[in-house]
This record gives structure tokens, C-alpha cells and sequence, in this order.
């Protein structure tokens, strides 16, 4: 069962530097998801968090940095990337420390494991104090980054407390991961992927950050994702599925199928913004009418709604528009 430490506690961020400095694994609590962190330039430790996951090796992960000293971001990459293009420095000192990864040209001597083998590299840096505390710690016991893909075993719900790492990973050795509880992550889904590797910018997977406020920053338009783009976390078709099968429906259709089915419904778990009725026992849950609130609770619902033993979850598709993407693309993986 894995160790979970109060985050609060100085001592318990030294602890976990040190657990990252020996090349162990530690559940790190960032403002999106809790990350399964390992020391980027150790290898064997990297291995440690695609075994830990039962993730492919060539599934690239995210490399997590402190705060650039003075807020010099191109002199804080440097040792991890051949190049920043200008619009990628621009990303930087608009939304970092927050939740938005870049994927950079990699220098060929470091992080090759964490990258999947690709000559490219997720970077980002968040905002959570308790992560940054972690990564300033182990960065003066010279860890140059950290690998932190979701806490959570591959294709399933991420994690939002350190509760639910626990969960996860039960069944590893005793102390075989230690875990920061840092309370529940605020922004609640991963962060938005920004492909700067290829001399423009390029959305590979959307979060809270909008492409038009992307855009503005960069000076031009985000392009869609193609097929030269390089691989990167949570953007396989499947994904963030719990054990119950996902459907999305709107309103009118939960309610007709509800009505059809009555009190054979108890089998189903129900969440959505739309108002119900449903036959006494069925878990109906309201998502929040805000995109940010609803991305907040989204994985613990889920997460919660499969707890109770239903065969499926019926959710209302989000509304269209940006501020909704994250949600929406998260749902749809759910439900592939």
C-alpha cells in the first residue's frame, strides 16, 4: 500500500526529493491531476512509472520543471531542448507555471526514455506550491526534471486526490511509492498540449486554456493536429475510461431512455446539467452549468459514479464551444 504523507509537512517534500533523488517513485499532486513523478534523467526510474501504469514504452511522458530563476524560461529549458522557437517562449511567459505542456526539439543526450524515444519533449511546469516545492527540492538534490504522467494505471480515470492514487496502485509493495497528498487539484483535467516542435504552433490535445487565447499569445493561429505530429500523452482514441462503459446523449435523449427503462435504470449512473426524472434508486449526479467546475470534478465523479457497481454511466454532452473542449475531448476518450 503506498505511503501517503502530508504535503504540509516540510519534512514530507524532502522525504519525496529524496525519493526521486534514488531514483524511486512519488504521486505528485499538480493544479490538473496527480502525476506518477520519476527522475527524467534516470532511466531505470522511468522504466519504474511504465511499469508501475502498464503503459507502452513509446507512449511519451510529460517532463514537469520548477519556476525558472528570474523568469528566464529559455535559459530554465536549455538543458533538456536544442531549441525554443519565439512563439513557444512567448507560451511560456504567458501561462507557465499553469496547465499547459509544450512539446519541444529534444537534445538527444537526455530524457529519452521519458520522451518514448521521440526526438521531441513535453515540457511544462505547474503551478500546484506542493509541486513546486517537490521539483525546487529535488532539483537542488540534482534532479533536472521530473516525468509525471496521471497517477493512475494507463487508459483509466485520472487521479484528483492522493486518495485515489492510493487507490490505484493498492496492490504495489509496501513504501514501493510514496505519496504527497496535497488536497484535490483545482483545474481538475490534464493540461492543454502545444506542439512547437515543427517551427509553428500545433493543438495536440486541448484543456482550460482556450486556442484563442493560444493564438493571441503566439501571433497566429493553433493548427489542428496532423499526422506528422509527435505523440503525446492522452491523445489515444481510448482513454480516462472507468470500468463501467461511458455514453454520451443529450438531455432529451437521457430522459426518453430513463423513461423507457424505469426502475431497470438502477443499473445505470446518470451525470448531467439538464434536470431529470429517474425511478427511485438511480444515481443521478448535476454537472456544474461552468466548463471550469464541471473540468474540477469531472475525473471524482466519474470516479465515484463507478464505485457503486453500475454497468454504465450516461452523461450529457457537453455544450459546443472552447471553454468546453477539455471537458468534451476527456468525455469522448471515456466513451470510445
Amino acid at each position: 500500500m503506498p505511503l501517503v504523507l502530508d504535503a504540509a509537512d516540510p519534512a514530507a517534500i524532502a522525504q519525496a526529493a529524496q525519493r526521486l533523488a534514488a531514483g524511486g517513485l512519488v504521486g505528485m499532486p499538480t493544479e490538473t491531476v496527480y502525476g506518477l513523478a520519476a527522475d527524467a534523467g534516470n532511466a531505470s526510474a522511468v522504466r519504474g512509472i511504465f511499469e508501475a501504469k502498464g503503459r507502452p514504452s513509446d507512449h511519451p511522458l510529460i517532463v514537469h520543471l520548477p519556476p525558472a530563476e528570474g523568469g528566464d524560461w529559455r535559459a530554465a529549458v536549455a538543458p533538456l531542448v536544442r531549441d525554443v522557437p519565439d512563439f513557444a517562449l512567448r507560451l511560456m511567459q504567458a501561462f507557465w507555471p499553469g496547465p499547459l505542456t509544450l512539446i519541444l526539439p529534444r537534445r538527444p543526450e537526455v530524457a529519452a526514455v521519458a520522451a518514448g524515444g521521440q526526438d521531441s519533449v513535453g515540457l511544462r511546469c505547474p503551478s500546484h506550491p506542493v509541486a513546486q516545492a517537490l521539483l525546487r527540492a529535488a532539483r537542488a538534490q540534482g534532479v533536472l526534471g521530473v516525468a509525471a504522467p496521471s497517477a493512475n494505471r494507463f487508459g483509466r480515470v485520472s487521479p484528483t486526490t492522493a486518495a485515489h492514487v492510493a487507490e490505484e496502485f493498492a496492490a504495489l509493495p509496501d513504501e514501493a511509492l510514496l505519496v504527497l497528498d496535497g488536497g484535490a487539484c483545482p483545474v481538475g483535467i490534464e493540461s492543454t498540449i502545444v506542439d512547437c516542435s515543427r517551427g509553428h504552433p500545433v493543438l495536440l490535445r486541448p484543456g482550460m486554456i482556450t486556442p484563442a487565447r493560444l493564438a493571441a499569445v503566439c501571433g497566429q493561429p493553433l493548427r489542428e493536429r496532423d499526422e506528422a505530429a509527435p505523440r503525446a500523452s492522452g491523445t489515444l482514441e481510448s482513454h480516462y475510461a472507468p470500468r463501467a462503459r461511458v455514453r454520451l446523449m443529450d438531455g432529451r435523449q437521457l430522459q426518453a431512455a430513463l423513461d423507457v427503462l424505469g426502475a431497470d435504470a438502477r443499473a445505470i449512473a446518470v451525470y448531467a446539467r439538464t434536470p431529470l426524472k429517474a425511478a427511485r434508486g438511480v444515481a443521478v449526479r448535476a454537472m456544474p452549468d461552468d466548463a471550469s467546475r464541471a473540468a474540477q470534478e469531472l475525473f471524482a465523479v466519474l470516479r465515484a459514479l463507478d464505485a457503486t457497481g453500475v454497468q454504465l454511466i450516461w452523461v450529457e454532452t457537453p455544450p459546443e464551444g472552447a471553454d468546453w473542449d477539455g471537458v468534451r475531448d476527456r468525455l469522448a476518450r471515456a466513451a470510445a
